[in-house]
C-alpha cells in the first residue's frame, strides 16, 4: 500500500476519517539521535478503510491529520498513548481529544500491567503480529513492503481490539474508570516539561543543599541546551557529569576541566561558561534560601507490617474485580495510606480506585477489616463489631 504523500490525498482522507465515530491511530518514529521525536509514519483507521501517512513527503502538509486529532467528534484510539502524543502535543501544542488508550483499558478489564499490544491482540483475536520490523529506520524511503504491512497491522486490529474492550467496560459499567485514566494522558503538563523541573528526572546523589542547588541549574541548562540543539540529554551532557559537578563544584575552567565525567577540553568549549555560571549562581545565594534535601519521614512503628496487610488487600481486591494491581495502588500509596490514613493524598483514595479497594485498605488500618485463610484461599472479613 502506497502511504500518503500529498496534502490533498490526506485532506480527502481526513474528511472520510471524521463521519466515523472513532479511528485507531499509531506512529512510527526515530529518537535516539534527537531530542524530539521525528515522526516518520502515521497509520490510522477506521471501520472502512486504513491507510498509511508520511509526514516526510515534500508535498504534505499535516493540517487536515491535526485537525482530525482535535475533532471532539471522533474518539481517537491508540495503545500506549503517551509517546504518540507527545510527538503530536510537540508538532501543534495540543494534545488529541477525545482519546481512548487500549493498554490503560485493558488493565482495568483484567489483562495484567501494562500488556504489550501484540500479547493483547493475540488473546483478544488470536491474530499474530509480526514484530521484526519494529526497530527498523524508518527515515528510509521507498519503505518496504514488510514494514507497511507492519505498520497497518498496528491500527487494523487495533479496531477489534478497541470494539473488544469497550464492550468488556460497558458490561461491567467501568467505561467511567478508562475516562478517568485518560485524564493524565490529555493533560498538557504531561508533555511540557519545565527546564527548571528537569532536576526531578535524575536520582538525588547529593547530601547538601548547595550541591542540590547546582545539579537543578545545570539539569536546567542541559534541558534547555537539549531542546535548542534537538539532541538527546545525554549527548549535551551526561547524569554523571550532573552529579561530579554539583559535587565538585568547579569555579574556573581549569577546575572544570580536571572534571573525570567530562569530555575532554571541556574547559575551552562553548559549555564552559554556562555550566561555570551555573555553579556561582548557587554559591552566591543566601543559605536560607538553598533547597532542603528531600528525605521521607521517618515511618513510624508497624508501617512494614501495616503495609504488607495492604498489600495483600490489594491483591485480593484486583483478583475480585480483575483488575491490574499496578492501576489500582503503587506501593508508595501503601505507604502514605499506613502512614496518613485519610489524610494520604494518593491515587488509591480517589474515584473508582476507592470504591474498588481505598475504603477497605482505610478500614484495615482502622482495625475493622481482617485477612484470613479459609477453605484453602484468603478472604476478607469484618470485625469493626466483634
Amino acid at each position: 500500500m502506497k502511504p500518503i504523500d500529498s496534502t490533498e490525498e490526506l485532506s480527502a482522507a481526513c474528511a472520510r476519517l471524521a463521519h466515523h465515530p472513532f479511528i485507531t491511530i499509531d506512529t512510527e518514529f526515530i529518537r535516539e539521535t534527537t531530542f524530539w521525536p521525528e515522526l516518520c509514519l502515521v497509520q490510522v483507521a477506521s471501520a472502512d478503510e486504513a491507510l498509511l501517512i508520511d509526514p516526510l513527503a515534500k508535498r504534505i502538509d499535516l493540517t487536515p491529520l491535526f485537525e482530525l486529532l482535535a475533532n471532539k467528534a471522533v474518539l481517537k484510539v491508540f495503545h500506549a498513548a503517551r509517546q504518540d502524543i507527545e510527538i503530536f502535543f510537540n508538532l501543534t501544542g495540543t494534545v488529541p481529544d477525545p482519546i481512548f488508550d487500549t493498554q490503560v483499558a485493558a488493565m482495568v478489564c483484567g489483562f495484567g500491567d501494562a500488556i504489550a499490544y501484540d500479547q493483547l491482540v493475540k488473546r483478544i483475536s488470536g491474530a499474530h503480529i509480526d514484530k521484526s520490523s519494529r526497530f527498523t529506520d524508518w527515515r528510509q524511503r521507498p519503505l518496504s513492503e514488510k514494514q507497511l504491512s507492519y505498520a497497518l497491522a498496528d491500527v487494523t486490529h487495533l479496531r477489534d481490539v478497541y470494539t473488544d474492550l469497550s464492550e468488556r467496560l460497558e458490561s461491567e459499567n467501568r467505561e467511567h474508570w478508562v475516562a478517568e485514566e485518560m485524564g493524565v494522558l490529555t493533560s498538557h503538563g504531561t508533555y511540557d516539561i519545565l527546564p527548571e523541573d528537569a532536576w526531578q528526572r535524575l536520582k538525588l546523589r547529593v547530601r547538601k543543599p548547595i550541591e542540590l542547588q547546582i545539579l537543578k541549574n545545570v539539569a536546567a541548562w542541559r534541558e534547555t541546551e537539549a531542546r535548542n540543539r534537538n539532541q538527546p540529554r545525554r549527548r549535551v551532557l551526561k547524569d554523571d557529569a550532573i552529579y561530579e559537578i554539583a559535587q565538585q563544584q568547579p569555579q574556573s575552567p581549569e577546575a572544570l576541566g580536571r572534571l573525570r565525567s567530562l569530555n575532554k577540553g571541556i574547559e575551552r568549549s562553548a559549555m564552559a561558561a554556562p555550566l561555570l555560571k551555573a555553579v556561582t549562581d548557587a554559591l552566591e545565594m543566601d543559605k536560607a534560601d538553598l533547597p532542603a534535601i528531600p528525605r521521607p519521614p521517618a515511618s513510624p512503628e508497624g508501617t512494614s507490617a501495616a503495609v504488607d496487610l495492604l498489600r495483600v488487600l490489594l491483591k485480593l481486591a484486583a483478583e475480585e474485580h480483575g483488575v491490574a494491581q499496578k492501576i489500582i495502588a503503587t506501593t508508595d500509596d501503601l505507604e502514605k495510606i499506613a502512614i496518613h490514613g485519610e489524610d494520604a493524598d494518593v491515587g488509591a483514595l480517589k474515584g473508582w480506585r476507592r470504591e474498588v479497594f481505598g475504603d477497605k485498605a482505610l478500614r484495615a488500618t482502622r482495625g475493622e477489616l481482617a485477612i484470613r485463610f479459609n477453605e484453602r484461599k484468603l478472604d476478607v472479613i469484618d470485625v469493626s463489631s466483634g
